[in-house]
């Protein structure tokens, strides 16, 4: 049971692609996130955590700067998680969402600064539920290549702009990200393994969230009714076309986007089509899950807590993602 959360758009990120640095606007809108999370830590009591930070930290060269501050103006340590790690707890944290029949996953996480893939081979896995805390942690061991890559939400539109999208704009977009995702697939050959079993993609992301809060035309955000959901390629295309068409206003309007995500969506609707492109596979299943869960269930095996529920609530986890992320106990 989930007894308490927290979430903000920080954008801890912003211009590091261009700077090198963490801003200081960024680094303060992040240290006033975390002292919330640090409140409801204490009053919630809270007697062991592992707090992360991902792509933003390990770039900047003020990172450590920021981790000091952290500690002494929230009382936090947070850790800077290397690439490999953070593509393992991505994987433990949807591992329940990986079907007990299939033979491939490509798992994918779209952030603010870098964008993890990963080739999941499932077909030495038990062919069961991947439901129990034993099965989350077996699934790093179906992991058979992965990458990080330098593209997010947030680099994109510091690239390519995103207020003002033009379906050309868009284009460029897709085309710039397929660049960058040639060396994974001429290394691995991923595109015969999807074509020759029963695979599919598993999108671990705040894109592929908000699509799915459009395509089923939610009023509001529910993680209930997203999170293992499945779209096709041709649902995830007709609501990438439809956000392509809106202006900066309407984007903001929409329930599942709002103005803190409107000039970041088609960054990463962009990323999703290079995706799609690369690696054509029919069927998507969404994740509103990831890191966090992947924390919790690491704490939890290190604990020996092998029979316990996902959320379990003898823990608290965090994440802080280095792009639009927030902050999340």
């Amino acid at each position: 049971m989930v007894v308490d959360a927290f979430s903000r758009i920080i954008r801890l990120g912003e211009g590091v692609s261009m700077t090198g640095r963490l801003s200081e606007a960024a680094m303060q809108r992040t240290i006033e996130a975390l002292q919330v999370c640090s409140k409801k830590m204490q009053r919630r009591s809270v007697r062991r955590s592992r707090l992360i930070a991902t792509q933003a930290c390990r770039v900047a060269e003020n990172a450590d700067e920021f981790i000091d501050r952290v500690r002494s103006q929230t009382g936090l340590d947070l850790e800077i998680i290397n690439q490999e790690t953070e593509a393992r707890l991505a994987v433990s944290g949807c591992a329940s969402l990986l079907e007990a029949d299939s033979t491939g996953a490509l798992v994918f996480d779209i952030g603010g600064g870098s964008s993890e893939l990963i080739w999941l081979d499932l077909r030495g896995q038990k062919k069961a539920a991947r439901s129990s805390l034993k099965d989350r942690l077996a699934a790093q061991s179906a992991i058979s290549c992965w990458t990080s890559l330098p593209i997010g939400v947030v680099t994109i539109a510091e690239k390519f702009g995103g207020h003002d999208v033009t379906p050309e704009i868009f284009e460029q977009m897709v085309a710039y990200v397929m660049d960058m995702l040639k060396g994974f697939e001429k290394k691995n050959n991923i595109v015969k393994q999807l074509a020759h079993g029963r695979a599919y993609l598993l999108g671990t992301s705040g894109t592929v969230t908000t699509l799915a809060g459009i395509y089923l035309g939610l009023p509001f955000y529910d993680r209930r009714k997203v999170d293992g959901c499945w779209l096709s390629s041709v649902d995830v295309r007709d609501v990438s076309r439809v956000l392509v068409k809106m202006n900066y206003e309407k984007r903001a309007a929409q329930p599942c986007i709002g103005s803190e995500r409107a000039d970041l969506v088609l960054g990463g609707c962009a990323i999703l089509e290079a995706i799609m492109r690369m690696w054509p596979c029919d069927r998507l299943r969404v994740a509103d899950r990831g890191l966090r869960e992947g924390i919790l269930a690491t704490l939890m095996a290190e604990d020996s807590v092998v029979g316990a529920r996902p959320h379990d609530n003898r823990h608290r986890n965090g994440s802080l993602n280095g792009g639009n992320g927030g902050k999340r106990v």
